[in-house]
């Protein structure tokens, strides 16, 4: 079974402008319980992205968020299958991405939600081999080499 991105995504997807403080933009990350938010353009198309670790520095009282944000964002399509937002996501060392539709932000896919696809996914152990029929243990087969 395939899952798309769409399936496991989060479509409320917290946003803030260019423009907006620091002081703001932390404020709505402590509030909504979020570690990164997408910054959007006037067409709803993510110019950048603040993660927890971008407000690790000491940023001064009104900087804008244009100063601190990561101007690289890493996107996938909202129908793509989730395999290529895990790709995504290691092959760049990053924990989320941004999904977008007609390049638009439609929302958002953490690790965490990758992780989901692997919990669902249990590993469940066999139970031991069963004794034979004949009512004894299996024999074990020996094999040895003859030094001739």
């Amino acid at each position: 079974m395939t899952v798309t991105i769409a399936e496991l995504m989060a479509e409320r997807v917290i946003t803030v402008t260019p423009h907006q403080t620091f002081e703001h933009v932390k404020k709505l990350m402590q509030d909504h319980q979020v570690s990164c938010v997408p910054v959007i353009g006037p067409d709803n198309d993510a110019v950048g992205i603040v993660t927890a670790t971008d407000l690790l520095a000491d940023h001064a009282r009104g900087t804008p968020v244009s100063r601190f944000m990561t101007p690289k964002v890493f996107t996938v399509p909202l129908y793509g299958k989730s395999s290529l937002a895990a790709r995504v996501m290691r092959n760049h060392h990053i924990h989320h991405v941004v999904v977008t539709h007609e390049q638009q932000v439609a929302g958002i896919l953490s690790s965490f939600d990758l992780l989901r696809l692997v919990e669902d996914h249990r590993f469940v152990m066999k139970p031991a081999p069963s004794t034979s029929k004949r009512g004894g243990k299996r024999k074990k087969t020996e094999f040895s080499e003859s030094a001739e």
